[in-house]
């Protein structure tokens, strides 16, 4: 089972000790989880083997005005993070919550997402920033003065990372190839239908926003920063190719680098482990035979609703009946790819 559940608060236990700390800084935050629980609202649970609770996080829709921030946030269709928090353990957790978090604001066609957050907790504050979250203003409460970060989702900033999970239709745009061993591990919105959630594990290659992929393709390193990929998960031996092999994500280019960039395996380890799919063996393996030199970081921004088979990408014309490691994409065909893939337009900056 998948340890990242959307739960109802009946379902949840308000006395694990993860929700001490939030019992600390709110002092109404029993009664409210009780409200919630009689409600049969529900919110996001992150378990560990244990089934102890390390991660919550409690998302509403909010239409009108939102008056008691200040200034007040103007007339629309509002995402509230109403409760937020995790324990790290290394493992790129908060990058989790925030892309479903996102996920939801864009199913929910929100203009806004906002959150207050106490000025001491700055490793949270710091993250909202990072993926375009600003200050806009404060609430004050019984438990004192919280900071108020939104993030507009109409408009655009020059990072790419602060406009994440947005994707610049003014990129180059690419296919790339990905083996379904490490497809899922690394894309877990992005599994298949035939395929199980046992695979998707607490690691923080999984978790992350971010991911680093090692590999040999050729052409790799004219990839630049804010190339758009499409990546395209090959056949898996099960059958034939024109059924099995699907495009599945839409990704952005961060850096490539090459692996003989570094002098050392401890500086190489450093800068792949934490988001790449594959084991400390593996790479070790990889930095010694030089097997795979290219590496590339992106941001995993969505998964496609619909999984586009190869046949389907051939009967459209956006690819040729050719072996696909990465293939330079014209924008007439990306954009048949996104409507094949029904991935919402809002995700596409012109």
């Amino acid at each position: 089972m998948e340890n990242l559940i959307y739960q109802h608060f009946s379902d949840i236990n308000l006395n694990d000790p993860f929700f001490d700390g939030l019992k600390a800084d709110y002092i109404e935050f029993s009664d409210w989880f009780t409200k919630k629980a009689n409600a049969q609202d529900s919110a996001y649970v992150l378990y560990n083997t244990n089934r102890c609770i390390e991660g919550f996080m409690y998302l509403k829709i909010e239409d009108g005005e939102v008056n008691d921030v200040s200034p007040s946030l103007p007339h629309g269709r509002h995402l509230k993070i109403g409760t937020f928090k995790f324990e790290s353990a290394g493992t790129r957790r908060g990058e989790r919550f925030i892309k479903k978090m996102f996920d939801l604001a864009f199913e929910h066609n929100s203009d806004n997402i906002y959150v207050t957050v106490f000025s001491k907790h700055d490793y949270l504050m710091n993250l909202f920033q990072r993926y375009g979250f600003a200050i806009y203003g404060s609430k004050n409460t019984p438990n004192g003065i919280e900071n108020v970060l939104t993030k507009d989702m109409y408009s655009t900033k020059t990072d790419m990372l602060e406009n994440y999970p947005m994707v610049s239709s003014n990129s180059r745009k690419y296919l790339l190839s990905i083996y379904p061993t490490y497809h899922t591990r690394m894309l877990p919105d992005s599994i298949l239908n035939n395929e199980t959630h046992n695979i998707i594990q607490d690691v923080s290659h999984t978790n992350s926003i971010h991911k680093i992929y090692l590999c040999a393709a050729y052409g790799i390193q004219n990839l630049r920063r804010g190339d758009v990929l499409i990546i395209y998960r090959t056949g898996d031996g099960a059958g034939p190719a024109w059924y099995r092999a699907v495009i599945t994500s839409l990704c952005v280019v961060e850096e490539v680098r090459s692996i003989h960039e570094f002098s050392t395996l401890d500086g190489f380890l450093r800068y792949t482990s934490a988001y790449s799919v594959f084991s400390q063996e593996e790479l070790v393996s990889f930095y010694r035979t030089k097997k795979y030199p290219n590496i590339i970081k992106f941001t995993y921004n969505s998964a496609l609703k619909n999984r586009v088979t190869r046949g389907q990408l051939i009967e459209e014309g956006c690819i040729l009946d050719e072996r696909i490691n990465l293939l330079e994409v014209n924008n007439s065909n990306y954009l048949k790819m996104l409507k094949l893939g029904n991935v919402n337009e809002r995700f596409i900056i012109n």
